[in-house]
């Protein structure tokens, strides 16, 4: 019998420079394509060795969690499958990857889920990324009722960390670090003109903190110019389409872009062709988008600043310190549910042997009854009377081993014991099952209820 294990395969800003994160970053499309090499409902077509999967892919970060039948070779798979899926060399991205198996991994998503493991200590965000990631999966069938464990387990630890403590006071978010750097770079930011180029959930942060600080003159670009509309609208600003890009870059002193392309949207071309007509004015780009919309070469051009999201790490944070002090009880939160998960983890063969077991008995039971049937005459109430006593039999000689079998469960030699008593009572080998069966794991919702495969927390853009 092969022991299913919870492997993770993920790199995050903290291994990996953004030059390495774009490259292998999912699309919503992709995403979905991807899902469907985890797809639970069709075994031939999904990856050797893995069971179930979720992919987390973000700015900062991407994850793949599976439960996988040989965590070496499903290893092997899952690193090939990353660069076939991004079209990347695995020598490019294979060193920036870390691993991490059972417990550990479990540990690490509900710190993840919980703001720990974040650029930004505590920030929101997160947790609706690896909803959207755990829902998209699920529109996928590409997760069963241990990856919908995990992941319910995580979303739920995540709201505790979040409603318990102070981990999420205030946390700066990259949009709002981008608005902070440009009033560093300007000053007072109310008679200067911004462009901001994308209108997610990202671009509407931005455009939040800058009001903040003062500015009033607002240019929002975007490929659908109705969405952009609505937001310009808004916050008092003005829509323009993408064609318009090159006129409005000649008036605006700093752009800031995230948008879902999979390309620049910036080129130094046509930097220097705005620049042109700017005399000495400088012009600050901020690019928090992944990949990067904007091209790195444009810093070759005479007055022309650009930040990308690894440049805004170095910008953070002023509320910080009041949030490091929760951690200790943002991990005793961490802890308690993930030995909650455990218990319940360590539950599920002995939960599947049980529910075999019972079956096997029922079925002995109903065979002699039926038996009995064609030997006696008898009406029904004595009928009654007699699968009445053979139940309560049935439960008589079940209930020691039952009640053994979940004490072992709960100091976690579940496995062996129920293989032995499968093989004692002559039942199927646990590895021939999915479990489908089994009781769904307590969870709460968090409020997160779109239900779509998005990447960032926004439909149409890619967002930190």
């Amino acid at each position: 019998m092969n022991k299913r294990e919870i492997l993770l395969i993920g790199l995050n800003h903290k291994t990996a420079p953004v030059e390495v994160r774009e490259k292998v970053a999912f699309s919503q499309q992709m995403l979905r394509s991807a899902l469907t090499h985890f797809d639970t409902t069709h075994p031939r077509g999904r990856l050797e060795h893995v069971c179930e999967g979720v992919i987390i892919s973000t700015c900062n970060r991407l994850e793949v969690y599976s439960l996988v039948t040989d965590s070496v070779l499903a290893q092997e798979r899952i690193v090939q499958f990353l660069g076939r899926s991004t079209n990347t060399a695995l020598s490019e991205f294979s060193e920036s990857l870390y691993v991490k198996q059972n417990e550990t991994a479990i540990n690490h998503l509900l710190n993840v889920a919980s703001g720990l493991d974040s650029m930004v200590l505590g920030e929101p965000q997160i947790l609706g990324q690896i909803t959207d990631a755990y829902e998209c999966a699920l529109s996928q069938d590409a997760v069963g009722t241990i990856m919908s464990g995990l992941f319910r387990k995580a979303i739920y630890t995540g709201k505790r960390a979040r409603t318990e403590t102070t981990i999420s006071i205030n946390p700066s978010s990259i949009s709002s670090v981008a608005a902070n750097l440009a009033e560093n770079l300007l000053g007072n930011l109310s008679d200067h003109k911004i462009l901001l180029i994308g209108s997610g959930m990202m671009a509407e942060i931005a455009v939040k903190s800058l009001v903040q600080h003062g500015v009033q003159q607002i240019i929002v670009a975007n490929r659908t110019y109705e969405r952009a509309a609505e937001l310009a609208e808004k916050w008092n600003g003005k829509a323009i389409n993408f064609q318009q890009l090159p006129e409005a870059l000649k008036t605006a002193d700093i752009v800031i872009s995230s948008t879902g392309a999979p390309h620049t949207i910036l080129s130094k071309a046509m930097l220097r062709r705005a620049t042109a007509e700017r005399t000495d004015r400088p012009i600050f780009l901020i690019d928090i988008a992944v990949p990067r919309d904007i091209d790195s070469d444009v810093t070759e051009l005479p007055n022309v600043h650009l930040y990308d999201i690894d440049d805004l790490q170095q910008q953070l944070d002023d509320n910080l310190e009041e949030r490091q002090a929760v951690i200790p009880l943002v991990t005793d939160i961490i802890d308690q549910e993930q030995n909650a998960f455990l218990g319940w983890l360590n539950s599920l063969d002995v939960v599947s042997t049980i529910v075999d077991l019972r079956e096997d008995m029922e079925r002995v039971r109903q065979g002699e009854m039926a038996w009995l049937g064609k030997k006696l005459d008898v009406d029904h109430e004595t009928e009654a009377l007699i699968s009445a006593m053979t139940q309560r039999l049935v439960n008589k000689i079940l209930h020691n081993p039952i009640v053994n079998l979940k004490r072992k469960a709960a100091h976690g030699d579940s496995a062996g014991y129920a293989s032995m008593a499968r093989d004692l009572f002559g039942l199927q080998a646990l590895a021939d099952t999915e479990f489908t069966d089994l009781p769904p794991m307590p969870y709460k919702n968090n409020g997160h209820k779109n239900g779509v495969c998005n990447r960032e927390n926004n439909i149409e853009h890619k967002q930190h």
